[in-house]
């Protein structure tokens, strides 16, 4: 069954409930995510650890709203929840992670406590796979309603997947990357993700480079 028609089931469900009749929940769940828009971040935190609008919630520990200063300047976006982010219920870990932290305190010379990092998708992906667009739709508001309450000077995204995303532009993401782009009234950055700079080290000088530019727009 994909998202689609679980939300169709889920309206049917309350239109019976209004109705009289009675069913057992299995959870909680989303009834805001039908109705009305979050009015503040932390309403929005709460209705994303209880949503169940796509198939990721079958299989994740739980969602992951985000993590930091709730007024920063900077906002980073990664793709997707990690394995071990997800069974951990912790950010910054694995060696991506750490990589992530060393780059924020070492070069931008901040703490992770001053910067607010979140994912495009608050879940973790069945079976290790990218998210579906379906998926991608059901989550997509949260992300832009936490941007518009936390309001950063910047947005950094890392690696293309999120670019792709948070942009709804797929061109060559080589083109992009490193460069201040105008995304509606912020200014965001495309970055390499940690994971591509474990695996690709002579790539570590541009991030570097990435880094600098990010540092003189705070």
């Amino acid at each position: 069954m994909n998202s689609f028609q679980n939300l169709l089931l889920l309206q049917n469900l309350y239109r019976l409930k209004a109705l009289g009749f009675e069913y057992s929940d299995s959870f909680l769940i989303n009834q805001k995510s039908f109705n009305k828009k979050s009015n503040n971040l932390d309403e929005l935190t709460k209705d994303i650890s209880t949503c169940h609008l796509c198939d990721l919630s079958k299989s994740r520990s739980q969602s992951m709203s985000g993590y930091g200063n709730t007024n920063a300047d900077l906002m980073i976006i990664d793709y997707t929840v990690s394995l071990t982010e997800d069974s951990s219920n912790k950010y910054y870990c694995g060696r991506s992670g750490e990589m992530l932290k060393n780059m924020i305190e070492n070069v931008l010379s901040l703490k992770i406590e001053d910067i607010y990092f979140t994912h495009a998708i608050k879940c973790k992906p069945l079976n290790s796979n990218l998210p579906s667009n379906s998926e991608w739709d059901s989550c997509k508001d949260y992300l832009f309603s936490q941007i518009e309450f936390i309001k950063p000077k910047i947005i950094v995204t890392l690696g293309k997947e999120a670019y792709a995303k948070v942009t709804s532009e797929n061109e060559n993401f080589q083109n992009v990357r490193g460069h201040v782009i105008d995304f509606k009234s912020y200014k965001l950055i495309p970055i390499y993700h940690p994971n591509h700079l474990l695996r690709n080290p002579d790539d570590k000088k541009i991030a570097y480079n990435d880094l600098k530019t990010i540092k003189s727009y705070l």
